[in-house]
């Protein structure tokens, strides 16, 4: 079963001053239109190459997608995704703490930075509505 890794890449924006509210963001990713799973919304990432290691994939497939350097990043979930055309792949989620760069597109149709409640609005692979729930309890307003 092949192995996949993702990179999840929060930004904050407003102010926390009391009176007003911090919104969380989180970047995503849509398939080209050539691509399996055509125009599907993701994480970015993507699969391990034979004998690498997941931190030695996340490194490389955030470069090639995004064009960053990813400085630190710390594994929050784990879980089998299987797709309704026969597709499994064993997934490992990180959260990207630290990078240096700009990001930049370079694999998907478009990016967007989507609020965190707003992620279920996306037509996003139904194997990362688990990612997308810790997110949501994670980030929700107090």
């Amino acid at each position: 079963m092949p192995k996949v890794v993702v990179g999840i890449i929060i930004k904050r924006r407003g102010e926390n001053s009391g009176r007003g509210s911090v919104e969380s963001e989180v970047l995503l990713g849509q398939r080209t239109n050539n691509a399996r799973y055509a125009l599907k919304w993701e994480f970015p990432g993507g699969k391990l190459e034979q004998d690498e290691s997941p931190k030695a994939g996340l490194v490389r497939e955030l470069k090639e997608e995004l064009g960053i350097d990813v400085q630190s990043s710390s594994h929050i979930y784990q879980q089998r995704n299987t797709f309704p055309d026969g597709g499994e792949f064993d997934v490992s989620y990180y959260f990207i703490e630290d990078f240096s760069g700009e990001i930049q597109n370079k694999a998907f149709e478009q990016m967007a930075w989507v609020s965190i409640e707003r992620l279920t609005e996306y037509d996003i692979f139904e194997g990362n509505r688990d990612v997308i729930e810790k997110l949501r309890e994670m980030y929700a307003e107090v």
